[in-house]
């Protein structure tokens, strides 16, 4: 079978300072097009809830709507195994092209979708389709992009360029939430439930070619297999990643999916749910909270690559841990003061100190995760552990919340919820080796 691999320039001058550069821009453009046309629904679910379950109760409206949200994730780990065995098998470059025409296929699906009123269950069900596919397309998409970033980079600078990977995430999140906040000042109620809401996925499907001529236009890493005669039976098993990634790395994949899903938590509940649960639980108004989402994408874009060069530095595991270990402390102190008088000041501040221990822990984890796997199986190993661990607990941490606040009555929910998952996905550390610095393709693939 062929290898999908750039024309151009030779091996020898494959990773030059002018090529990773390159490497990094289209990376982390079209990675934020693609969490953009991700994200970007979550902030318009209190529009979406009435148009598209009107008989239920508002709190029922949220709950469908965060359930539709989190269907996404339950394709995540599908399209990470599918996705990432393809990419390593045909190139991170081919990969990474076809997650971004997926994720504007279900973009299309979204904005052209009917409410209930116009075409009864139609709706719902074209919107959990549309979830679906972008979920597929997503599990794939950071497996193949992390990949790229740390195989063009130095072995001392890993976490610096994967980092770019958070930050260009944090850059989709960022513009999603603008991009609603815009719409919802500018336009009235009436306007907005008729067909504002539809723009921002208007808008995905417009970037797809922009993203999608930027990534054709970058160098692959995958080198071709060796020839049948020359490898012998190892030539077969290197074109079945998902069956060796399952077969010889188990213990790894366990313990990549326990250190990501405490990060994974945070970012759904602190950068998305924060602003339903603000508007809906204390009263603040939407455009407040919108602004609030649009300060922690700021800020994990701006700073993820400082936390890159930090985690370079003085290694994955201490950035993680005491990052975690600060999170745990202030989560309750932060909701306590915010609940006790709720502001759009308060909301702010509260989210920017989370936004910064946020973009502390999860850089540096994006950074470990591909560290894990030997290269044959690495887009493969990183996308399974990735999908797996937020496919429940992260896609469906805002659910989980949601129904947690209305069984307890407790508005310090979502804290505790937090709390007690970042503490269990911090022990795992000390089973994981911390490969800062050090070669990663030398070991037998």
């Amino acid at each position: 079978m062929s290898i999908a691999i750039a024309a151009g320039p030779g091996p020898q001058d494959l990773h030059t300072p002018a090529m990773r550069r390159r490497v990094i821009a289209g990376t982390t453009i079209g990675n934020a097009l693609e969490f953009f046309d991700f994200t970007v629904f979550t902030f318009l679910m209190l529009v979406i809830g009435p148009l598209f379950f009107p008989a239920a109760s508002s709190y029922g409206q949220l709950l469908l709507t965060t359930a539709t949200f989190g269907v996404g994730f339950l394709m995540r780990p599908v399209g990470g195994m599918l996705i990432g065995s393809y990419a390593d098998r045909h190139g991170r470059r081919a990969a990474m092209t076809l997650t971004l025409w997926l994720m504007g296929l279900g973009c299309a699906l979204i904005a052209a979708a009917p409410t209930y009123a116009q075409m009864g269950v139609t709706g719902p069900a074209l919107m959990v389709l549309a979830r679906l596919i972008q979920g597929f397309a997503a599990g794939g998409e950071v497996g193949a992009s992390t990949t790229l970033l740390v195989e063009h980079a130095p072995r001392e600078k890993r976490g610096f360029y994967s980092s770019w990977q958070f930050g260009s995430q944090s850059l989709g999140v960022m513009l999603g939430a603008l991009t609603v906040a815009l719409l919802t000042a500018a336009l009235s109620t009436e306007q907005m439930q008729a067909w504002g809401w539809r723009v921002p996925f208007v808008i995905g499907i417009l970037t797809v070619p922009v993203g999608a001529y930027i990534r054709r236009n970058l160098e692959e890493t995958l080198e071709p297999p060796p020839r049948a005669a020359e490898a012998g039976t190892r030539a077969g098993a290197g074109h079945q990643p998902l069956r060796r990634v399952l077969a010889e790395h188990k213990a790894l994949v366990v313990k990549g999916i326990l250190l990501v899903i405490g990060g994974m938590v945070c970012a759904q509940i602190i950068g998305f749910y924060m602003p339903a649960y603000a508007n809906k639980e204390l009263g603040l108004p939407a455009t407040s909270t919108l602004s609030a989402s649009v300060v922690l994408g700021a800020i994990g874009f701006l700073m993820a690559p400082f936390v890159g060069m930090l985690a370079d530095r003085v290694g994955r595991k201490k950035v993680i841990f005491w990052s975690r270990a600060a999170m745990v402390c202030v989560l309750l102190p932060c909701f306590q003061w915010l609940v006790a008088a709720p502001s759009t000041g308060r909301l702010m501040t509260v989210i920017a100190l989370l936004a910064v221990l946020l973009a502390l822990q999860t850089a540096p984890v994006i950074t470990m995760l591909p560290e894990l796997f030997p290269k044959a199986v690495r887009t493969t190993g990183m996308s399974v552990v990735y999908g797996l661990g937020i496919s429940v607990f992260g896609g469906f941490a805002q659910f989980f919340v949601t129904w947690l606040l209305h069984v307890t009555r407790n508005p310090m929910a979502p804290a505790w919820y937090l709390m007690v998952t970042v503490t269990l996905s911090t022990v795992v550390l000390f089973w994981i080796r911390d490969r800062t610095g050090h070669e990663i393709d030398t070991r037998e693939a």
